[in-house]
């Protein structure tokens, strides 16, 4: 009877899995742990906020690891395409040894379901893809592949078949190509000068400090207050992020 009730508990279905996997994680956490984890917890949020805006749900974290999984795989390619994209721009303002890029692998295939936990070869499978993947890249197997390669606008490069720990067959592998930079911005429209111009504004870096400020707001970590105020030192959260910083230290905050 045992049994029975823990085969009942367990759903399987079919689904897109993403995984993401920060390159050189414990080489950022032994040089800085405090930055390191402030790095990782912005780089989150914006994975987290783009997985939910493509329908996707990250259904497992551990350390620097995501899986998400998708009822489709378009979705799942069109969410690590911007993934990546924001990822880099991100990247963009920090130094070099500071910036932290992650790899993704694409699979689809039958998974079981528990407790919110995905299990199954189609998972482990996608990890292996994963960790062929360049550093800010995106690599594919056969079937995730197959599922949207009419349907996106992006280049497979064939990777041939992948030997790959604990797969018993060769896993077919495809390299997504596509512009990490993403599209040119917008010129703006000209506009007639005012008496004090408007500060311009770039959705996506928007989004990104945003996604940057929520991570930080309640973590009452000091590091993490000064990692925001360094990489925006004149952003649209700054005087909060001075006050709390004033609270956790209790210095008057600068006026």
């Amino acid at each position: 009877m045992a049994a029975t009730a823990q085969t009942a508990a367990i759903e399987r279905k079919l689904a897109a899995i993403l995984i993401a996997d920060a390159e050189g994680y414990s080489r950022h956490m032994h040089e800085d742990e405090e930055r390191a984890l402030a790095t990782l917890s912005a780089h989150r949020a914006i994975m987290d906020e783009h997985i939910a805006s493509h329908g996707g749900n990250v259904s497992g974290s551990a350390g620097d690891s995501v899986i998400a999984d998708f009822a489709s795989a378009v979705e799942a390619v069109n969410c690590a395409v911007v993934i990546q994209q924001a990822l880099h721009k991100a990247n963009l303002d920090l130094p070099p040894s500071q910036r932290m890029e992650f790899r993704i692998g694409i699979n689809v295939g039958d998974v079981m379901l528990k407790d919110g936990d995905l299990f199954g070869d189609g998972i482990n499978v996608a990890a292996r893809i994963e960790a062929l993947a360049d550093p800010g890249g995106i690599c594919l197997t056969r079937q995730a592949r197959d599922n949207v390669r009419d349907k996106v606008d992006y280049r497979f490069e064939d990777m041939g078949d992948q030997e790959v720990k604990n797969i018993a067959r060769p896993v077919r592998a495809f390299r997504l190509v596509f512009d990490r930079a993403g599209p040119p911005p917008e010129e703006p429209a000209p506009t007639v000068a005012t008496e004090k111009p408007a500060k311009p504004t770039d959705p996506i870096a928007v989004e990104i400090e945003l996604a940057f400020w929520n991570s930080v707001k309640d973590s009452g970590n000091a590091a993490m207050f000064r990692a925001y105020l360094t990489k925006y030192p004149e952003g649209e959260f700054k005087p909060l992020a001075l006050i709390q910083l004033a609270e956790i230290e209790r210095i008057p905050p600068p006026a």
